[in-house]
């Protein structure tokens, strides 16, 4: 694992953190200011983008880990949490409901997350890992 790969661990961090609070947050935005609906951040557009930056980024970083680190499990962690992403996505709300979609893409995110972070730890702690350099 080398610094673009540390990069692309945060950077899906990040992005699973954006997912969970556009999940959480967003309705409450939506009621304490209704204007912030125009924004059309609730659309099914929004999820999309975020699978697209996601899945790509998810994939590279915990391959290049699992690669170095030899830990198969984050990877397998991580491949969770995708599918949780794009079965929300795939089902909808028309399906799971709405409460249900936020629940499933909220607990993707999460471990989504966890699996960036794992990644990330495990390579820092690998004496022959590129990171440190």
């Amino acid at each position: 694992m080398n610094l673009k790969s540390q990069t692309v661990d945060k950077f899906a961090i990040f992005v699973s953190s954006l997912c969970v609070a556009h999940c959480l947050v967003f309705p409450i935005l939506a009621v304490l200011m209704p204007s912030f609906i125009t924004l059309g951040l609730e659309s099914e557009s929004m999820h999309f983008w975020m699978i697209i930056t996601v899945i790509p980024s998810s994939i590279y970083a915990l391959a290049l880990g699992c690669k170095k680190h030899a830990n198969t499990s984050v990877f397998l962690i991580g491949a969770l949490g995708l599918s949780c992403l794009l079965l929300a996505f795939a089902l909808g709300g028309n399906i799971l409901g709405e409460t249900g979609e936020k629940m499933l893409t909220v607990i993707g995110a999460i471990i989504i997350a966890f699996s960036h972070f794992k990644n990330f730890k495990l390579c820092q702690h690998k004496d022959d890992c590129e990171c440190h350099h």
